[in-house]
C-alpha cells in the first residue's frame, strides 16, 4: 500500500513527501516527466530516444523493402530472406510483449497515486486542497494518455502479428517453390542420365556388333577358301596329302595300341599279384587313387585274420629303389594322402613268423577335380572347413558337434563359435597328415599335432575337403619356410 505522510508548516506552501511501495517495479530508473498545458492537458516532455526508430516505421520499412526485392530475388534467396524477416518480426513481437509490462505497471502506479491523493485531499483544506485536486486531475489525464498509448500499442501488436503471419506464409510458399524446383531439377537430371545411358548402350552395342559382323564375314571367307581348296585337292590329289592321311591314321593306331598295352600291363600285374596272393593268402583291395581306402584282406579260409597280424605300410619310389615306412600306419586299412600320389604303396603282413608283402599294381593316381578345387580355395579370403573332432590327445572325443577348421596363411585354428580349441602358427614342431589309425572314415580324417602333447583327429565332410585342406596348409607353411607333414615325412617333401 502507498503511504502518504503530510507535513504542515508555517509557510504558505506545503511540501508533500511521497513514498512508493516496493511491490511496484519500473522498467526505467526514473518516472517520465510531464507538464500541464492549456485546459489542464497533460503533455509529456519528449526526449531523444537513442534506441532507434519506432516499431511502426520499422515494420513499414521492412514491408516496402521486401515488396521491392520480391521480383528480382531468386527462389532460394527469397526463402532465405523470408526466414530472416520472420525472425526479425518475431523479435519485434517479443519487444511489443515486453512493452506491455510497463503499461500495466503505469496503471498500477497511477491508481495508487490517485488513492493517496484522495486520502490526502480529505485531510487538507484551503489552498492545499486545491493543489491536491489539480494533482488528481493531472493523474487522471495521465491515465487517459496511458490508455491511448495502450490502444496504439495494441494496434502495433496487431500489425506485427499480421506481418508475422504474412512472412510465415511467404516462407512456406518459398520453401515449397524450392522443393518443387529441386524435384524438377532432379527429374531433369535423371532424364539426362537415362538419355546418356541409352546412348552409351547403343554405342557399346554398335561396337560389339561391328567386330562380330566383320569376324563372321572373315570366317565365311575362310570357310569358302578352305572349301575351294578341298574341292581342288579332290580333283587334283597329291602325294603330300596322301602322306598326311597316313600319318594321321598311324598316330591314331599308336594311341590305341599304347592304351591297350597299358591295360594289358596292369591286368598282368594284377594277375601276378593275384597268383602270389593265392599262395600267401592275402591281397590288397580298393581303388589305387587319392581319396580311396586300401584294405588288406584274406583271400583264403586258411589265412589268419588280419586283425591278429602285424602290419606295416611303406612308400616306394616309382623305380622301387627305396622303401620308407609310414609311421603310425600299422592297421589293415590305409587311406592315401596327397604326399602318396605318384608312389607305390606296400604293406608287410607278419603272421606266425612269416612275412608277406603286398604292393599296389601302379602308383597312386591323383583325385579327379582336386587341382581345380584347391585353386578355388586359394582364391577365397578365408579357407574354412566344417569338421568333427574324433579324438583329442589320443582319446575318443565324446561330443560329435561340428567345429570350424580354419587354414590361414600363417596359422591353423580350430574352434566352435567364440570358443577356440587350438590356434598355432606354422612351426617345425607342428605335424599335419592323413589319419593312419584305420577305420571306415580314414579317407576323410586328418591328424593334427599343433604342439607337443596336444593332438586332434578331425573328420571332414568329404575326401576332397580333407585332401584340399592338407594341400592348402602345406602350401601356406612352405611360404613361411616350414615343412608341414606327418611323422618322419619331411624327407619326402
Amino acid at each position: 500500500m502507498t503511504k502518504v505522510s503530510p507535513e504542515l508548516v508555517d509557510e504558505p506552501q506545503m511540501q508533500i513527501v511521497r513514498s512508493v511501495s516496493t511491490d511496484v517495479t519500473l522498467l526505467n530508473n526514473q518516472f517520465p516527466t510531464y507538464k500541464l498545458g492549456p485546459n489542464f492537458e497533460v503533455l509529456q516532455e519528449t526526449k531523444e530516444d537513442n534506441k532507434g526508430p519506432p516499431l511502426k516505421e520499422v515494420v513499414e520499412e521492412e514491408t516496402n523493402r521486401l515488396t521491392e526485392q520480391h521480383n528480382r530475388l531468386s527462389v532460394r534467396d527469397l526463402a532465405s530472406k523470408f526466414d530472416k524477416n520472420l525472425s526479425a518480426a518475431a523479435k519485434l513481437s517479443n519487444e511489443a510483449k515486453i512493452r506491455e509490462a510497463p503499461s500495466l505497471e503505469g496503471h498500477v502506479l497511477l491508481k495508487k497515486l490517485r488513492d493517496s491523493l484522495e486520502l490526502l485531499k480529505g485531510r487538507l483544506t484551503g489552498l492545499n486542497k486545491e493543489d491536491i485536486e489539480i494533482a488528481i486531475s493531472l493523474v487522471e489525464a495521465l491515465a487517459v494518455r496511458l490508455t491511448q498509448n495502450e490502444g496504439e500499442l495494441i494496434q502495433e501488436k496487431f500489425e506485427v502479428k499480421k506481418l508475422v503471419n504474412f512472412l510465415k506464409q511467404a516462407s512456406e510458399d518459398a520453401k515449397r517453390l524450392v522443393n518443387q524446383e529441386r524435384s524438377f531439377a532432379c527429374a531433369e537430371i535423371e532424364s539426362a542420365r537415362a538419355v546418356v545411358q541409352r546412348i552409351g548402350e547403343a554405342l557399346d552395342e554398335e561396337e560389339r556388333n561391328s567386330p562380330t559382323s566383320a569376324k563372321q564375314e572373315m570366317e565365311g571367307l575362310l570357310e569358302a577358301v578352305q572349301e575351294a581348296r578341298r574341292i581342288k585337292l579332290l580333283h587334283q590329289p597329291s602325294k603330300v596329302m596322301d602322306m598326311e592321311h597316313e600319318l594321321r591314321a598311324l598316330r591314331i593306331q599308336i594311341r590305341e595300341k599304347s592304351t591297350v598295352s597299358f591295360k594289358l600291363q596292369k591286368e598282368l600285374a594284377m594277375s601276378r599279384r593275384a597268383g602270389q596272393n593265392k599262395s600267401e593268402f592275402y591281397e590288397l583291395s580298393g581303388s589305387e587313387t587319392l581319396g580311396s581306402i586300401l584294405r588288406v584282406q584274406s583271400c583264403s579260409d586258411e589265412a589268419i585274420d588280419v586283425s591278429k597280424c602285424s602290419i606295416q605300410w611303406y612308400r616306394l619310389s616309382s623305380e622301387c629303389s627305396r622303401r620308407e615306412p609310414i609311421v603310425g600306419a600299422d592297421k589293415f586299412v590305409y587311406a592315401p594322402e596327397p604326399i602318396d600320389v605318384g608312389r607305390l604303396l606296400e604293406a608287410d603282413i607278419v603272421s606266425n613268423g612269416q612275412k608277406v608283402s603286398l604292393t599296389t599294381t601302379a602308383p597312386i593316381d591323383p583325385e579327379s577335380g582336386l587341382g581345380s578345387y584347391v585353386e578355388t580355395l586359394f582364391r577365397k579370403s578365408n579357407i574354412e572347413f566344417s569338421v568333427v573332432i574324433a579324438q583329442m590327445n589320443g582319446r575318443n572325443y565324446s561330443s560329435r558337434s561340428a567345429h570350424c577348421f580354419h587354414v590361414g596363411k600363417t596359422k591353423l585354428k580350430l574352434g566352435k563359435g567364440w570358443i577356440t580349441k587350438a590356434r598355432d602358427s606354422y612351426s617345425g614342431s607342428m605335424q599335419l597328415c592323413g589319419f593312419r589309425g584305420g577305420g571306415n572314415s580314414a579317407a576323410k580324417s586328418l591328424f593334427w599335432l599343433p604342439r607337443k602333447g596336444h593332438s586332434f583327429v578331425l573328420v571332414f565332410e568329404s575326401e576332397k575337403e580333407r585332401n584340399g585342406a592338407l594341400m592348402a596348409a602345406r602350401k601356406y607353411a612352405m611360404d613361411c619356410n616350414v615343412i608341414l607333414a606327418g611323422p618322419d615325412d619331411d624327407a619326402l617333401l
